[in-house]
């Protein structure tokens, strides 16, 4: 294998979603013994140079449902296993979506919420 540039794994990072870079930093610490946290926080919190206006990044989420996909029953186990909402309370979202499923979550809860109703076959944002 071709030893990739500093440039190239960029490239490639950028074409990961959220969930598969999450799982690769994890991998990255395990083998590598080290953690991330540490200089990823104090990236994010050293401003970009010449930057026009700082930006915040979020700590809430909204996980919004925003079709079921063809496996509707999967995704309303899904929303009830995530919820405390009832059989039909559940139903109800599924049904209305695009709906909100959790409010005002964490990064790493949103994430993994998204991740389960993607693998039950529905479409899903975060906001």
């Amino acid at each position: 294998m071709a030893k990739m540039s500093s440039d190239d794994l960029i490239e490639a990072f950028k074409e990961l979603t959220l969930i598969e870079l999450s799982d690769f930093v994890k991998k990255f610490e395990e083998v590598f013994e080290v953690t991330a946290a540490a200089p990823v926080a104090a990236a994010a919190a050293a401003p970009a140079a010449g930057a026009a206006e700082e930006v915040e990044e979020k700590d809430s989420f909204d996980v919004v449902l925003e079709s079921a996909g063809e496996k509707k029953i999967q995704v309303i186990k899904e929303v009830r296993t995530l919820t405390s909402l009832g059989l039909g309370e559940a139903k109800a979202v599924v049904d209305s979506a695009p709906s909100v499923v959790l409010e005002g979550a964490n990064k790493e809860t949103a994430e993994k919420a998204k991740a389960a109703l993607e693998e039950a076959g529905a479409t899903v944002t975060l906001k």
